[in-house]
C-alpha cells in the first residue's frame, strides 16, 4: 500500500474503519489533495462511490496556537443545527501515532467555490445573481455573529475581552517565529495598531479566515451558501475583525483582482462599501473603524504568508501551486499602510 504526503496510508485506513461509521467495510482509500493547501492541508478521501475530507496540519513550520485540529472540529461541531452551514464533523484523531499529527474527517460537501480570480464558467453570469452571491456572503456572515455562543457550547471557546489588543500582540510574536529577513515596515504597523485600537462590540463567534473562497455554493443557485469551510483560526472575538478581513479580499471596479485572489469585478457584484453597508444594516453595529480591522487582516496575512515562504523555502510545502512562491510579506505590509495612510483615523495614519 503506497504512502503520500501526509498521509500514513494503512494507519489512516484502519482508523476510517474504526471510527467512520460508513466507512467499517472499506479494503482501500484514494486521497486527493484539494483546496489551497497553503495552511492546513485538505484531502478527499474516496472509497468507491463514498467520499470524506479529512483535514490535517501543514508539515512542517507549525506556529503555536496555529492549525488546531481539535479546535476546528469543535467549532464545526457546535455549528452544526444553526444556520451556519458547515460539512458534518465526523471523527477526531488526536492520537499523533496514527498520522503524525492530529487530523479530522469531516462530511465532503461539494459545489462551487469563488476562490480564483474569475468567476467559473456559467456559473453567476448574470448581474442580478452575481449581487445575490454576494448578499449571501454578508448574510451568513451576520448569521454566524448573530449566534449566542453559550447555546452551541462555545461559551468558553475564546477570550473575546481585549481580543484586538491580543492580535496585534499575538501575531507580533507569530512574525518572530515565521520571519526570514527583516522588514523594518512592519513594525512601522505594530506601533500604529497599537496606537488606534477600536473600542470592540459585543463579543461573537468569529471565523478568522471568512471569505468567498472559503465556501461552496449552490452550482444552481449562487444565493445558497453550502457550506463555510476552514475554521482553524475561529474563536470568541470582535465580529468586525472578520468584516475586514472578507473586504481585504475583495476587488472593486478597476483594481487588481489577483492581488489576493479576490473575484473579478463585474456588473452587479458588491462593492466594498456596499458590503460595509450591507453588513452594518443587517447587524446593526457601528462599522466605523473599519479601515482598522482591514488594517489588521492584511497584517496577520503578512504574517501568515511569511509562514507559508518558509514552509516553501524548507521544502515542507504539497502540490504543484507552490511552484515559484515567492516571498510576499512585504507588499502586504504596504498596502496596510497605504489603507492606514488613507485613514479618517489620525492614530491609524501613525
Amino acid at each position: 500500500m503506497s504512502e503520500i504526503r501526509g498521509i500514513r496510508v494503512a494507519a489512516v485506513l484502519e482508523f476510517f474503519r474504526t471510527h467512520v461509521p460508513d466507512a467499517s467495510d472499506v479494503d482501500a482509500l484514494d486521497f486527493e489533495l484539494i483546496g489551497d493547501g497553503r495552511s492546513n492541508i485538505t484531502y478527499r478521501v474516496s472509497a468507491g462511490e463514498r467520499s470524506w475530507v479529512l483535514r490535517r496540519p501543514p508539515l512542517g513550520h507549525v506556529l503555536p496556537t496555529a492549525h488546531d485540529m481539535v479546535r476546528e472540529f469543535r467549532v464545526i461541531a457546535a455549528l452544526a443545527d444553526t444556520p451556519v452551514p458547515v460539512p458534518r464533523a465526523i471523527a477526531l484523531c488526536e492520537d499523533t501515532s496514527v498520522n503524525d499529527a492530529p487530523f479530522y474527517v469531516m462530511e465532503y460537501t461539494p459545489g462551487v467555490i469563488v476562490g480564483g480570480t474569475e468567476l467559473p464558467g456559467g456559473f453567476a453570469e448574470k448581474p442580478a445573481e452575481r449581487r445575490a452571491m454576494g448578499l449571501a456572503l454578508v448574510d451568513t456572515l451576520v448569521a454566524l455573529h448573530a449566534i449566542d455562543p453559550e447555546t452551541v457550547g462555545l461559551g468558553t471557546f475564546g477570550r473575546p475581552q481585549g481580543y484586538v489588543e491580543r492580535q496585534v500582540k499575538r501575531w507580533s510574536q507569530q512574525w518572530e517565529r515565521s520571519s526570514t529577513g527583516p522588514l523594518p515596515e512592519i513594525d512601522e504597523l505594530i506601533r500604529r495598531l497599537r496606537a488606534a485600537l477600536p473600542e470592540s462590540p459585543a463579543p461573537a463567534i468569529v471565523h478568522g479566515d471568512y471569505r468567498l473562497g472559503n465556501m461552496a455554493l449552490d452550482p444552481a443557485d449562487p444565493s445558497r451558501v453550502i457550506a463555510v469551510f476552514d475554521w482553524e483560526m475561529a474563536t470568541l472575538g470582535d465580529p468586525l475583525a472578520d468584516l475586514g478581513y472578507t473586504l481585504i479580499y475583495w476587488a472593486d471596479p478597476g483594481e487588481p483582482a489577483a492581488r489576493l485572489g479576490s473575484v473579478v469585478s463585474g456588473p452587479g457584484m458588491l462593492t466594498r462599501a456596499e458590503i460595509v453597508t450591507e453588513y452594518a444594516q443587517r447587524s446593526g453595529r457601528n462599522v466605523s473603524a473599519v479601515d482598522f480591522y482591514q488594517v489588521l487582516a492584511l497584517y496577520k496575512l503578512a504574517i501568515i504568508s511569511e509562514g507559508i515562504y518558509a514552509r516553501f523555502v524548507a521544502g515542507q510545502t504539497l502540490g504543484d501551486k507552490f511552484k515559484g512562491t515567492t516571498r510576499r510579506t512585504g507588499a502586504l505590509v504596504q498596502r496596510a499602510l497605504s489603507i492606514a495612510d488613507a485613514s479618517d483615523d489620525a492614530k491609524l495614519r501613525g
